[in-house]
């Protein structure tokens, strides 16, 4: 959609090429619906109900009144409606002619039919006083009560410019001043990421204080580039090094510490009186032992490294999450995995969780600033369960940061380039979307690898069971068609010409040949058996995992697209700012800022990726390698009894019956299924992640004792 302009509480604010159009001094609600202007055609008299038809030789030269298109509307010829494009200039013949309906003639000369809540009137302004600086206008605040008129059949009216299409979801000044009077100048869409991470409150207004402090009221100043002075005048507003971000060239973040490892493991079932019961999760982070600075990134931990363990359950995660949201509004969250209702004591679902769990902080302490937040640091390390518990309701009740999470970020000074940072999140855009898709692909593909590995281990079992109804004569439920034709001819218990005495595959009473043959054969029917197990638990527990890890790489363009809209967003009010007719440095600077968050983010995704699949390949070919290796050191074991000298051995004694044999009428089909990794969050799109909705309903429910007033009754009881 198309976007409103800002609020000209600036004088410096820019105008848009749309706005450009006399304006009238009575700048207060002017062109609302309960203006006579809206209404002014209905005195002209009224045109016949009947339905309108295009043969009337008086329509084409009926002069009507201008309008716009508000939606794109596809129109049935058959019914004679019109077909028109959100923005087209429109004429409207006669406002209802029934049902909702008004006759409308487009500016390519088509008359029709087209939905009354489809179009806008369109008029004209009178000029506003203009300020004495060149290049500036002010704006004064009507005390009319009365709103102006404008006629909509002035002949004098200038042809309207085309409107100009945005991308930031937002709409254009149909209305400007209802945007003004009522928005601020804000964005229209008020559910953006734009605005509710605070990114537009920060370009607009900045932060006139900071929330960490209420006693300060003074406007905080923000610097391109940290100094000295900045950093003491955090300190002196008790500011915490958590709360301060820094950016690199690259635009990157900088980490403050270095990497470490969080492993989630040995899950527990626990019971409460209160909560009933509940799963219990161990949390080891592993600290490297060896010396790094806080600019390696990459550090390796050593073989001995400290390690802290804490005991967390689910909903401990789902308050790190929400405490995360709020305090780093500007940076992109992995999704918490959904909770689960039923089942969820299920040997198999416990496990998926808590991959998924561990996948879910590995992501956050791989950010480099998420991982040094306060509640990341007391999440990992706070042992003790009374002091944790104390904790909870503090960041459940924590404040959103808003704008000023983007007032702590320093960055170097006019490192963005608006034409390089549009191309940029295009290009990342088209990228992040197309991964998205290929990797549904590959999620997809890879199911099918891992069926094809239970069909492996099925031919696999089959061939050993054919095998040993060879040498037995004995009949198999998995291949009846080869033991059909024997068990007819050879019916006599003792099965007299088809195995001897000494279980030899052999008519004859004593052949130590036939014996050698039949034990190795036996041999090679056990090992297949085995061959059969390894490629039976590969796919049920090795490529489980590696099935399960590709949701880390799912949906990078649900996680990111917060980002992206900011981006797009910051670069249309960035573009304003720094027009040579309308420039404003204060503006154009904090964009600046939010531009260096948001393209730090994309840098993020870009190492995160690079590990993420790196990782996920080598794992997959390690175990690919490790079960070939497997298979093929038993395959060779059975080959070496058809050697001389393992077969003199084999001769010595009688064939004992292979444990395989009372399986031989078990069908092989009968295993059991595949178990399947549980689904991303993002899997069920478009419906909204339980996560969210618990983080939503969390910041109802828990209010600060500072907002308002008011506080909740959870918050009392905590407190």
């Amino acid at each position: 959609m198309a976007t409103l302009p800002r609020s000209a509480k600036q004088t410096s604010a820019s105008v848009s090429t749309f706005d450009k159009r006399p304006r009238s001094d009575l700048d207060l609600d002017a062109g609302i619906n309960s203006s006579a202007a809206w209404t002014e055609h209905l005195d002209r008299g009224s045109l016949s109900d009947d339905e309108p038809a295009n043969d009337d030789p008086t329509l084409p030269r009926q002069k009507g009144i201008r309008a716009r298109a508000l939606y794109q509307f596809e129109g049935k010829a058959e019914f004679r409606e019109l077909t028109v494009e959100a923005g087209d200039e429109l004429e409207v013949l006669k406002q209802d002619v029934g049902d909702g309906w008004s006759l409308v003639r487009t500016a390519r000369g088509e008359i029709g039919l087209l939905p009354t809540t489809y179009y806008t009137y369109t008029m004209s302004f009178l000029s506003a006083p203009s300020d004495s600086l060149p290049g500036t206008r002010t704006k004064e605040v009507s005390t009319d009560a009365v709103t102006p008129r404008a006629s909509p059949e002035d002949k004098s009216e200038p042809e309207l410019p085309p409107l100009i299409p945005q991308n930031t979801g937002e709409w254009r000044n149909i209305f400007p001043s209802f945007r003004q009077g009522l928005l601020g100048g804000k964005t229209f869409n008020r559910l953006s990421s734009f605005v509710t991470s605070g990114a537009e409150e920060w370009v607009l207004n900045g932060v006139p204080g900071l929330e960490d402090n209420s006693r300060i009221s003074v406007s905080i100043p923000h610097s391109r580039f940290s100094t000295a002075d900045s950093m003491a005048k955090d300190n002196m507003l008790g500011i915490g090094e958590v709360d301060r971000h820094f950016v690199d060239a690259g635009p990157t973040w900088q980490p403050k510490i270095p990497r470490f490892r969080v492993l989630v493991h040995s899950p527990t079932k626990r019971s409460s009186g209160l909560s009933g019961a509940y799963t219990v999760y161990n949390v080891t982070s592993l600290f490297s032992s060896s010396e790094c600075t806080a600019s390696d990134d990459e550090a390796a931990p050593s073989p001995t490294p400290m390690f802290i363990t804490v005991q967390r359950r689910f909903s401990h995660f789902v308050v790190l999450h929400t405490a995360l949201l709020r305090r780093l509004p500007g940076i992109a969250l992995p999704p918490l995995p959904d909770k689960q209702y039923a089942g969820r004591f299920n040997a198999a679902f416990v496990e998926a969780r808590r991959g998924d769990l561990e996948r879910y902080i590995d992501r956050i302490v791989r950010h480099p600033i998420a991982r040094y937040a306060e509640v990341v640091t007391s999440f990992l390390s706070c042992e003790d369960d009374l002091e944790w518990k104390r904790l909870v309701p503090q960041f459940l009740s924590t404040r959103a940061a808003g704008p000023s999470f983007f007032a702590h970020v320093y960055h170097p000074e006019f490192n963005v380039d608006l034409s390089d940072a549009s191309e940029t999140i295009e290009r990342f855009d088209n990228h992040v979307r197309a991964v998205g898709r290929n990797v549904q692909g590959l999620r997809g593909t890879f199911s099918q690898v891992r069926e094809a590995r239970i069909d492996m281990s099925k031919a696999e079992r089959l061939l050993s069971y054919s095998l040993l109804c060879l040498i037995t004569a004995k009949p198999s439920s998995s291949a009846p068609v080869l033991c059909a034709v024997e068990e007819e001819e050879n019916a006599s218990p003792q099965l007299r010409g088809l195995v001897n005495d000494e279980g030899a595959w052999c008519w004859r009473e004593v052949c130590e040949d036939c014996l050698q043959l039949t034990k190795a054969v036996q041999k090679a029917a056990e090992t297949l058996q085995s061959v059969a197990d390894l490629y039976d638990d590969h796919a049920r527990r090795t490529q489980l995992a590696t099935h399960e890890s590709l949701k880390a790489v799912a949906h990078p363009y649900m996680t990111y697209q917060g980002v992206i809209d900011t981006h797009r967003s910051t670069s249309t009010h960035y573009a304003e700012a720094t027009a040579d007719d309308t420039s404003n440095e204060d503006v154009a600077t904090r964009c600046e800022t939010v531009l260096n968050v948001t393209m730090s983010e994309i840098d993020t995704y870009h190492t995160q990726k690079v590990e993420d699949f790196t990782t996920l390949t080598k794992d997959h070919l390690d175990g690919e390698i490790a079960l070939y290796e497997q298979i093929l050191t038993r395959l060779k074991t059975a080959r070496k009894a058809f050697d001389p000298l393992h077969s003199d051995e084999l001769g010595r004694s009688p064939r004992r019956p292979s444990r395989f044999e009372k399986d031989l009428d078990r069908l092989v089909n009968d295993v059991e299924p595949l178990p399947q990794p549980c689904p991303h969050v993002y899997d069920s799109a478009p419906m909204r992640p339980v996560s969210v909705a618990i983080q939503g309903g969390v910041g109802m429910l828990m209010r600060s004792s500072s907002s308002a007033g008011r506080t909740s009754v959870l918050s009392r009881l905590w407190a």
